[in-house]
């Protein structure tokens, strides 16, 4: 059997490091977890890109919340894709999509242009579009390499039967990327579909920072996360989807 790509989306320095270490295949490089992803610094990625020798993508979003973003929003996101290319991200992650829930073409073509030729990947905007079946093919048409989904749903559990039927759809024509609650016991049954590639998965493990001053009483974010701790990456995780990968 083929191995499987596993990659891993690390929201911190210490996550990218440890990824590339412990032997994950491709970051996606991010900021802000609790927001579900959003784009990091030109500095993080030049540093992180000085450290690591695998592939790193790089997350292309201006905020939180939705994936409609107004007209100069989507010419903040051409400059960080231009920038961030310069810094010398080997890909990049985005989606777009209208008011009325379906894949905006034109926003993504400009994207895919600023881009200039390096694979980029329709993360999870695609779940939250409005029929995932005529967005797969709209993404394809578009020239993508890859779709990251759950299945429209908050987990990859709740939405495996939907990811097998998108990768039989899409067959070998675009690379449907499953994520969102990975968990290696996934895989055999991804894997069953014939047409499984790449495996997305954080790994993530919550660890001291050093800091030993905690405030008890004092949090900055609404994320699960202590005070004093930062989101890692847990290896026996990472050795658990590479054993089924």
């Amino acid at each position: 059997m083929s191995r499987i790509l596993l990659e891993a989306p690390v929201f911190n320095l210490t996550a990218a490091l440890d990824a590339a270490q412990k032997g994950i295949d491709r970051l996606e490089l991010c900021s802000n977890f609790p927001e579900g992803g959003e784009t990091p610094s030109a500095g993080m990625l030049r540093f992180v890109k000085s450290e690591v020798d695998i592939p790193v993508f790089v997350m292309i979003r201006p905020r939180g919340g939705d994936f409609v973003y107004s007209q100069k929003e989507l010419l903040v996101m051409k400059q960080d894709i231009q920038l961030l290319g310069e810094m010398g991200a080997d890909g990049f992650v985005f989606g777009v999509l209208d008011e009325q829930g379906r894949v905006n073409e034109s926003a993504c073509e400009m994207l895919l242009r600023a881009a200039n030729g390096k694979p980029c990947t329709f993360h999870r905007a695609f779940d939250a579009s409005l029929v995932l079946t005529d967005s797969l093919e709209k993404i394809i048409a578009l020239g993508f390499q890859r779709i990251l989904t759950s299945g429209g749903k908050n987990t990859l559990t709740e939405g495996l039967e939907v990811v097998l039927s998108l990768l039989k759809q899409a067959g070998e024509r675009i690379i449907i990327l499953p994520g969102g609650g990975t968990k290696p016991e996934h895989v055999s049954q991804l894997r069953a579909s014939g047409f499984l590639k790449e495996v997305h998965a954080s790994c993530k493990l919550e660890q001291a920072t050093g800091n030993a001053h905690l405030s008890p009483d004092l949090s900055f974010s609404s994320a699960p996360l202590e005070y004093g701790k930062q989101w890692g990456v847990n290896p026996e995780l990472v050795k658990e989807f590479q054993a089924v990968l």
